[in-house]
């Protein structure tokens, strides 16, 4: 029994395997094309490979530090067989996401002592914020968490009405406004029922807008300013929420939201549908922010917490 499954059950593992066929596939068809015909790894290997990263949505700045570690084994081993290539990605592809992802697999639970632990997503519409605001409720409350929500995303009506959705669904408290209320306003109001009910976890849904970053940047502080009237060190999370599918685009987002506000976690959903689960190794490095859950179905269960051993075993095998 391998180590990968002694942590992980065998049905976590086999949902995350399904969820990543789509990008297992596309990346070793290429790879298969890039050293077709070569015995060992050569600078012509080297060239193939970068372009099969880069293609993979891995990124360029991540795709060259991966071949700069391979190249500094292939010079120690002159005669390296592309045979290996698979196990040396494997194995440098680890240790770069264990440069930002440094801790290993956890069920779903909060490391802050303080009550109630405070959570502002962030993330564009059509991300899966939602879904994901919702799933993780669902795993905390499993965990035998009190969990309330927040809708101060009131630019938009529907995203109020599907967080009351999840919040039915999840039979779980949500605090919401009206359209167009001040969205620190319900966030305020959110914490002090969290306080006053002593919940464990406030999640905080935020605007999924990309407007000018300075505009952005003001709405996410002063709804921070305003929690911390009621919770001092809140929020102790502002989780990031990337759609996978969506390949560079997804750089982009991150690009802007952590110039707005400090994120200090990501959730990559949409996996499974994807061929571009590279984005989970290139996002996490670039921006030196961890990945702490990823998306890999539609099942309510089928939102993980990260694992960088898990999900290189499942990409590689």
């Amino acid at each position: 029994m391998s180590f990968f499954k002694k942590i992980f059950s065998s049905e976590k593992k086999a949902t995350l395997d399904k969820g990543l066929e789509k990008s297992k596939s596309s990346f070793f068809n290429k790879l298969g094309k890039a050293v077709a015909g070569k015995s060992k790894v050569d600078d012509g290997v080297l060239d193939n490979l970068e372009e099969v990263l880069v293609t993979s949505d891995v990124g360029v700045n991540t795709t060259l530090k991966i071949i700069d570690r391979i190249e500094a084994r292939v010079s120690k081993d002159k005669y390296l067989g592309t045979e290996e290539l698979n196990l040396i990605l494997r194995e440098e592809i680890a240790a770069l996401l264990s440069e930002t992802n440094s801790g290993d697999a956890k069920e779903f639970s909060v490391e802050n002592t303080e009550k109630p632990h405070v959570i502002m997503v962030v993330g564009v519409n059509g991300a899966g914020k939602t879904t994901t605001i919702g799933k993780l409720a669902y795993q905390f409350k499993k965990q035998g968490m009190e969990v309330v929500l927040g809708a101060a995303d009131t630019f938009r009506a529907a995203a109020i009405d599907q967080l009351q959705v999840w919040a039915d669904r999840v039979d779980i408290p949500i605090v919401k406004q009206n359209m167009g209320s001040d969205p620190a306003s319900v966030a305020f109001d959110t914490l002090q029922s969290a306080v006053s009910g002593n919940a464990d976890v406030v999640i905080i849904d935020t605007a999924g807008r990309l407007h000018n970053k300075v505009n952005l940047m003001n709405e996410l502080t002063k709804i921070k300013r305003v929690m911390q009237k009621v919770v001092p060190n809140a929020p102790h999370e502002i989780l990031l929420v990337l759609d996978g599918s969506t390949g560079q685009n997804a750089f982009e987002q991150a690009k802007q939201f952590t110039a707005a506000t400090e994120v200090n976690a990501l959730a990559v959903t949409k996996l499974d549908g994807t061929a571009k689960g590279g984005v989970v190794i290139g996002i996490s490095d670039q921006f030196q922010v961890p990945v702490k859950y990823i998306g890999v179905g539609e099942g309510i269960d089928d939102l993980q917490v990260f694992n960088k051993f898990e999900f290189v075993d499942s990409f590689f095998n």
